[in-house]
């Protein structure tokens, strides 16, 4: 198992290499010059512009840039914002605690709904209950985050008044204790439910597919005529063997949820890494956007390898050499 690890993390490191350079020359083929939204509106006079190049080591030849760069990331340090004037990762930690709150309820949501949902349609198969299932997971492939948030606000915030817009905690009230957290909750249902419905739709049939052959293979039918009740047999045997593909799309989901953050949080206002990766993509601040992919990277790659080891737990056939 370390030597295991020890392979991961070393592919794990090649690959955030890998981003970094990509990430690097993608930026720099995109239209528009950071100078100008740094310059401001009444600074962009070419001195100026050439000052603020200069500053920011913009007028560097791009082997020049990516090798300063590079050299940064070696020793920890992800940068400084163009527009926030900051360390990126102080922005970072700053705003990540927000962005991995709403990406772990929602994954929560996803993982328990999905998989109930997909465990009594695979018992009930072509049921009433289990085209009820497929109609929702249809529904959740199909229709796009934005949209369902923005149906979520009108419903359950415009018309009935329940949750708040968005944001994350009242502005205005001065709470602290058990309210001050309430309150968060509050303010987070909506994002949460919005970003989890389709990951739950994905869990859901991903369940059904994988339970109804594990319910169908040998070792099922033995443990019935063991005598074991229902219950035993589904807990015991079914859910054990059936639920190793759901682990490992909760897995890749919970690195590469961010993609869907980023427009749940913008519709919700949420103060997270998604509202702070649009920030930088309009302001052109390469090191922020940078620094914002190489950290979803290593998330992707930490929850890869995380599933990984659950799959040795879950099954013992699984052995890691």
């Amino acid at each position: 198992m370390t030597r295991y690890l020890a392979t991961r993390l070393i592919n794990a490191i090649f690959m955030l290499f890998t981003v970094a350079v990509l990430v690097f020359f993608l930026l720099r083929l995109a239209p528009g010059d950071p100078a100008y939204v740094l310059a401001g509106e009444y600074g962009t006079t070419p001195e100026y512009l050439e000052y603020i190049r200069e500053k920011f080591g913009l007028n560097q030849p791009l082997s020049t840039q990516l090798k300063n760069h590079l050299s940064l990331l070696i020793r920890g340090d992800l940068g400084y914002s163009f527009v926030w004037r900051e360390p990126v990762l102080d922005i970072i930690l700053e705003h990540i605690p927000r962005t991995v709150l709403l990406m772990l309820s929602s994954l929560t949501v996803a993982a328990i709904g999905g998989i109930t949902l997909g465990t009594i349609a695979a018992i009930r198969p072509h049921t009433l209950l289990d085209h009820a299932a497929t109609l929702l997971c249809l529904l959740g492939y199909s229709v796009p985050v934005f949209w369902i948030g923005l149906l979520l606000i009108l419903l359950f915030s415009v018309q009935l008044g329940w949750f708040p817009v968005g944001g994350w905690q009242s502005i205005a009230a001065d709470l602290t204790g058990i309210a001050y957290y309430l309150d968060i909750g509050k303010h987070l249902v909506l994002p949460t439910i919005t970003l989890g419905f389709t990951q739950l739709a994905l869990v859901a049939r991903l369940t059904r597919g994988s339970m109804m052959t594990t319910l169908s293979r040998d070792y099922i039918r033995t443990a019935r005529a063991k005598g074991l009740s229902e219950t035993q047999v589904l807990l015991k045997h079914g859910l054990r063997n059936g639920l190793l593909p759901v682990v490992t799309i909760l897995g890749v989901n919970l690195g590469a949820s961010l993609g869907g953050a980023i427009l749940t949080e913008t519709v919700f206002s949420w103060p997270g890494l998604g509202r702070l990766v649009m920030r930088g993509l309009s302001t052109r601040d390469y090191p922020l956007i940078i620094g914002i992919l190489l950290f979803s990277a290593a998330m992707t790659a930490v929850a890869n390898i995380i599933t990984d080891i659950i799959y040795g737990l879950l099954d013992p056939r699984i052995r890691y050499e």
